[in-house]
């Protein structure tokens, strides 16, 4: 028999794929709670009933209002309120960190109810480092926006985990090939689903094959960091300017490659001579 629940509110994750990975503390949570909050009342239907959970749903996402706040944070100190996504861990990429700050501020409980999430479940297949990682969310949509943020993450020094719709993965990955150089990556897909898929290569080799291929759903890109300056072979930054080169004149080239690789620019500059001969 499930146990009551405190009051306050609950953060839980669901399924991204599997609704076998709903873990019984979730399932538990979700029948209690006088009232789930949910993205989309129809996703969430059909979690509820594949647990006979019976249960008011209100909607709360990015389009909520201050006072849709103000009013849910007046139901947490008379009995348990769930928060959910329409897949995945709340907060990630999805509405609620703001309900979570009033709630604190306001003297309810917290409680996170942990599971599924598609940026970690990404990281785990793509065999890139995971001992400092950036999740990005999506970026920006139009080109100008999306080059600029790029370049603002051209040396960090982390895995960078991010999401991106099907119909922009291939000009997403063709704007991180330009902006990042060709660093190893994966795209990852249907996690946890009959079709799982990840696909690795580097980021040039990924753009060449998304740019004709639009697979359905939302993607993970998973991008490594930066290669270290003394790894970085002379294939590698031959490759990289000779693509500068169509485009700009040498010395500009090798500063582009040599910021994007994190190699002295001297060693681009001398390379991009000899590449335009």
């Amino acid at each position: 028999m499930d146990k009551p629940l405190p009051p306050g509110l609950h953060i839980v994750a669901t399924p991204i794929g599997n609704l076998g990975d709903l873990g019984s503390r979730a399932a538990e949570t979700l029948r209690n709670a006088d009232l789930v909050l949910v993205e989309d009342s129809r996703v969430t239907a059909k979690l509820l009933a594949h647990i006979g959970a019976k249960v008011r749903m209100l909607r709360y996402d990015d389009h909520s209002s201050d006072t849709d706040r103000s009013r849910i944070v007046g139901m947490l100190g008379d009995g348990p309120v769930a928060l959910v996504s329409d897949a995945g861990t709340p907060l990630i990429s999805d509405p609620g960190y703001k309900l979570v700050r009033a709630a604190r501020a306001a003297g309810h409980a917290v409680h996170a109810v942990p599971g599924p999430c598609a940026a970690i479940a990404a990281l785990t297949l793509a065999g890139l480092p995971t001992d400092r990682f950036l999740f990005l969310g999506f970026l920006p949509a139009k080109a100008k926006a999306r080059a600029d943020a790029i370049s603002e993450l051209a040396q960090v020094r982390a895995t960078l985990v991010l999401y991106e719709s099907g119909q922009r993965l291939g000009e997403t990955l063709l704007a991180l090939s330009t902006g990042l150089g060709q660093r190893d990556a994966a795209v990852v897909r249907e996690i946890s689903k009959l079709h799982e898929e990840c696909v690795t290569g580097n980021l040039g080799e990924l753009a060449a094959r998304y740019m004709d291929e639009i697979p359905k759903g939302e993607m993970v890109i998973v991008v490594g960091p930066p290669l270290e300056a003394e790894s970085v072979s002379d294939d590698i930054i031959d490759a990289m300017l000779d693509n500068a080169l169509r485009r700009l004149s040498p010395s500009r080239a090798a500063a582009e490659v040599a910021e994007q690789l994190g190699i002295p620019r001297k060693r681009a500059y001398a390379r991009a001579l000899e590449r335009a001969k």
